[in-house]
């Protein structure tokens, strides 16, 4: 071939590379159809090209139509295919195509590994791994670096690949230390991580010690992560855009807003604020230490191009508050306008907010989604996350559909359900599934003791109470906490055994806080001793001095001893001291709408519909036996979750369920309300309170009036 007829080929070949360079996919095809029309000779070299040009532009479908024109496709043809796949989260088409190569080499075997532990599939590609070391091949510190991320959560294979690596050699690649500390630290193993970090000496990169500080920042030792931030600086060493997001993150787990706010600064003079990264880091530092989700829009309004991990940010910001949910469920909604396919993360954040809605429907629709969607990995999070949302929303049947579902459980899948049983009443289920997990050599943790002794405490159960907590320390060598405490206070408060319970919180090795105190406060109107809820409300006031549910359980007590001098002298002192209390909301769904009643309200359309099917409702009542809890009826008839449930009624068939939200506890006289209206209504209606569920059934609660 003469200089002449070269000419051409290399400007085509130089176009072609800057066209994959630059994803220039208008370009490229352009260029593939003068190559399809043989007006530039055929190789697999330039097929290849275009195979790569469609894979870097997200265009698998032409990319693989391109490898099947190849009559003789190299490794390299076969290798840059399987590489597409990998980064489309496919990799068993990937491993169908891996298994047509003559001779596949050690970046086939990478490649693959790589997309396999990418979407973690632990099995496949150890398999892979094992089936190298059979056949011969001089592995690289690529190889073991993905071997060490499919190991994923398999501390002990993280170990065995850990010696393998010192022994081959392996351990001087920088790559294969990052994923060791990586993976040591997620697994909990901080200890093991920082003697990586160590061992390294003089062999550490960028990555490493971005590895080494985001370890620091997972297990919540912020300064340590700061002070690695402040060598590197000293060290000279390049601090790019993930170190700043990193130390971003030590900010927030010290919940040092100031600190983070200053080092914003630092990024806006650098122009690092405009970056995908840097804005995720600062979005998480407003959302959870106070700085309000307002600063994390004025944030996100600065990023031009938007990634998938800053709008799932986004969306956990406003899932942390309780009263943010519905603007979580529109950033979610708006980020799949804009495009972007949920993943795990997504998922689990949307599933916490819609937990927090009044309407269950929200939440089925977006498990519907998450059944749809193609989550590649972390799906147990995602199944915890639906358990978690359906026992908010009264439906333990679906939570348990889900669980039976699971091809696996964790921790959190235990304790999410015996939490969900827990709350409504059911301490039996509640205790077996924790046997069941003890079965199944799930290790319980300190939130699993909680739930359980939180089931027993709702239920009188006592004993197993007490046998459970012993156990705790006994087996487990988990010492209790203040919620431990307070729900031994609880227990023995609802069982009314006051003088135990405050023995218990005399021995205790901390102060009870205000939950301990209040505990002991709310079984002590539960069982009328004046006396101890006097001192219990002091304790809390002396804690607290804002809380109004120690003024209003005292007033409460008081007016039912007719001490109505007392009573005032309650009132005044919450007014002196600037206390109001929270007044009682409640929040109802009927035909899509969700409709809120507060206490005493009178703004609703159908205030005089309500008030009249009250009156008539209030005379059956009577009749069967109801007398009211409170001094005053009219006061007692205003209080929200009456008049969500007498609306309900009257906006609903009959025979329909009711599911009523409220902000506080239900109180007694409500309670005993619902219950026989749930009688003689003959409908199935369940109150969430700010502590549990209630749900009334045929003149019954499910909490066995002991609540």
């Amino acid at each position: 071939m003469n200089q002449t007829s070269l000419r051409p080929l290399q400007d085509f070949t130089h176009l072609l590379k800057t066209c994959i360079s630059t994803r220039d996919l208008f370009t490229g095809k352009t260029l593939h159809t003068i190559y399809i029309k043989h007006l530039i000779p055929h190789s697999t070299y330039l097929s290849n090209h275009f195979i790569l040009l469609y894979s870097k532009c997200r265009r698998i479908s032409a990319a693989h139509t391109t490898f099947n024109t190849i009559p003789h496709p190299n490794i390299f043809t076969f290798n840059t295919i399987i590489s597409a796949y990998a980064k489309e989260s496919q990799p068993h088409i990937a491993h169908q195509l891996f298994d047509q190569i003559p001779q596949p080499d050690i970046v086939s075997y990478n490649t693959l590994i790589a997309a396999y532990a990418d979407r973690g599939e632990t099995r496949p590609a150890i398999d892979l791994f094992v089936e190298m070391r059979e056949l011969g091949f001089d592995m690289d510190g690529f190889t073991f670096s993905a071997a060490v991320t499919a190991a994923c959560k398999d501390v002990k294979l993280i170990c065995q690949l850990h010696k393998l690596a010192i022994s081959g050699g392996f351990i001087s690649y920088s790559s294969v230390n990052n994923s060791l500390i990586s993976y040591y630290s997620k697994n909990g193993l901080l200890g093991e991580a920082e003697c990586v970090f160590e061992h390294m000496g003089g062999n550490k990169d960028e990555v490493t010690w971005n590895s080494m500080i985001v370890a620091y920042s997972q297990h919540r030792e912020g300064l340590k992560a700061l002070s690695l931030y402040w060598e590197m600086v000293c060290l000279d060493l390049t601090v790019d855009i993930f170190t700043l997001a990193s130390v971003l993150t030590a900010f927030t787990c010290l919940e040092d807003l100031r600190g983070g706010i200053q080092f914003h600064c630092q990024l806006i003079k650098k122009g690092f604020n405009q970056n995908t990264h840097v804005g995720s880091g600062l979005i998480d530092l407003y959302s959870k230490c106070g700085g309000g989700m307002l600063d994390c829009e004025k944030v996100f309004a600065e990023i031009v191009e938007p990634d998938l991990v800053l709008w799932n940010t986004m969306v956990s910001g406003y899932s942390q508050n309780d009263d943010l949910s519905e603007e979580a469920l529109c950033c979610f909604k708006q980020m799949q306008r804009e495009g972007y396919r949920p993943d795990d993360c997504t998922f689990v954040c949307v599933i916490s907010a819609s937990s927090n809605l009044s309407s269950p429907n929200q939440g089925k629709q977006i498990h519907c989604l998450a059944l749809k969607s193609d989550i590649p990995s972390n799906r147990i999070s995602v199944n915890n996350a639906l358990i978690t949302m359906y026992s908010k929303c009264g439906n333990l049947k679906d939570a348990r559909k889900v669980f039976d579902k699971m091809p696996e459980h964790n921790t959190v899948t235990f304790n999410s359900l015996i939490t969900g049983y827990a709350q409504h009443g059911f301490p039996m289920e509640a205790l077996h599934l924790f046997d069941r997990m003890l079965e199944t050599n799930v290790t319980p943790t300190s939130i699993t003791f909680i739930s359980i002794l939180s089931a027993c405490a709702h239920t009188g159960k006592v004993k197993e109470g007490r046998e459970h907590f012993r156990l705790m320390t006994d087996k487990f060598g988990i010492e209790p906490e203040e919620e431990h405490f307070s729900c031994m206070i609880d227990l023995l408060g609802r069982a009314g055994q006051l003088e135990e319970a405050e023995r218990l919180i005399e021995s205790m090795p901390f102060n009870p806080g205000t939950v301990g105190w209040g505990a002991l406060l709310g079984s002590c109107r539960t069982h009328g001793n004046l006396e101890l809820a006097v001192k219990a409300a002091e304790q809390c006031l002396l804690l607290d001095p804002s809380n109004a549910a120690p003024y209003v359980i005292l007033a409460h007590m008081y007016a039912k001893a007719n001490k109505w001098e007392e009573v005032a002298t309650v009132r005044k002192r919450m007014r002196n001291n600037g206390v109001k209390k929270n007044p009682g909301c409640s929040w109802i769904e009927i035909n899509k709408k969700i409709h809120v009643f507060v206490a005493e309200d009178s703004s609703h359309p159908m205030l005089n519909e309500i008030n009249n099917y009250w009156e008539n409702l209030l005379k059956k009542m009577k009749q069967v036996g109801y007398v009211p809890d409170v001094v005053r009826d009219d006061e007692n008839a205003r209080h929200s979750e009456k008049l969500a449930v007498v609306f309900g009624l009257l906006s609903t068939k009959d025979g329909e369920p009711l599911y009523v939200v409220k902000n506080l506890r239900i109180c007694n006289d409500c309670h005993n309300a619902i219950k026989i209206i749930s009688g003689l209504t003959r409908r199935e209606i369940t109150v969430r309170d700010a502590r549990r569920f209630h749900c009334f059934k045929d003149g019954r609660c499910s909490c066995g009036d002991y609540w």
